[in-house]
């Protein structure tokens, strides 16, 4: 059995069930609806569906990162057990979470200067951080000492492809992602932005398709071109979305008919309040390993 254990935070945007299956536990971010605050612990006080109804209504939505006291909270009851921690965070690109993760790490270095705390900045968001805290889970399950896995996901995090679009462009140009001019245009021509996150942890807006289909059609296309051994891809496939679940759903069966040796079905999980606060509703991401981004 390892002595250390895995850790990530909310925005990974996987289900309380996938990571206590894995003994995964999560810190959580937290964000504002219509001016109350609320933890972000993956749809167990408010659900997806009422919060995105909520914002489909014109709620505000305000979120804020994790602090270095709530970090050594977190962090301490493991490090009083004698495990080492590997904490997987949300992109630096996104969030400055993580520096308030090193300023609890070095806190708690002091009290436990025997104990470690590896800080991973997965440069990831949404299922595509969860896709990494999955594949770390899976190695710890084989028996991949501590500093190897550390190693690991240092080494091929930036191998993780983030490809996503949305059929709702104000939440971009409320975040700056777009020009309010774009945004303008392209609701006219129901313009999809198709983006990627790049080696930053940062998104970027990649291609500009004219309507839904066309979107899901080019996130496929862009796993078919980018995916490790191409159609033989035999890595997993998560997909993340914002209330538009159908669409999952189509982009999933496309996935599943082109790679045939993919390992499992794909995993389709929403996307959670951190990250929908900024995208909104009517987002779809689809996270797979390749050579790189």
């Amino acid at each position: 059995m390892s002595n250390y254990i895995i850790t990530t935070s909310s925005p990974a945007d996987l289900t309380n069930e996938f990571l206590n299956e894995r003994n995964i536990p999560y810190v959580s971010f937290t964000f504002e609806l219509n001016n109350e605050t609320y933890k972000d612990d993956l749809g167990k006080t408010i659900s997806a569906d009422a919060f995105y109804a909520a914002m489909r209504k014109g709620a505000s939505t305000k979120t804020s990162q994790v602090n270095a006291e709530a970090y050594v909270n977190f962090f301490t009851p493991f490090l009083e057990k004698g495990l080492d921690i590997i904490h997987i965070e949300l992109s630096s690109g996104l969030s400055g979470s993580i520096n308030s993760a090193r300023i609890a790490k070095e806190i708690l270095l002091e009290t436990f200067p025997n104990r470690k705390i590896a800080l991973i900045d997965s440069l990831s968001a949404s299922a595509g951080l969860g896709l990494l805290v999955d594949k770390a889970s899976e190695l710890q399950n084989e028996g991949y000492a501590y500093l190897d896995l550390v190693n690991y996901l240092e080494t091929n995090k930036l191998k993780l492809n983030h490809w996503f679009y949305s059929t709702d462009l104000s939440y971009y140009v409320k975040g700056g992602r777009i020009s309010s001019t774009a945004g303008f245009v392209g609701s006219i021509l129901s313009l999809c932005p198709v983006l990627n996150v790049d080696d930053n942890g940062k998104l970027i807006p990649k291609f500009k398709v004219i309507g839904k289909k066309r979107a899901i059609n080019k996130v496929v296309e862009q796993m078919m071109d980018l995916a490790k051994d191409g159609i033989n891809y035999n890595g997993k496939c998560f997909i993340s979305h914002a209330d538009c679940i159908e669409d999952a759903k189509t982009v999933a069966s496309k996935i599943e008919a082109n790679f045939p040796l993919l390992n499992g079905k794909v995993e389709i999980f929403n996307v959670g309040s951190t990250i929908g606060s900024h995208t909104g509703p009517g987002t779809l991401a689809l996270f797979f390993f390749g050579e790189n981004r």
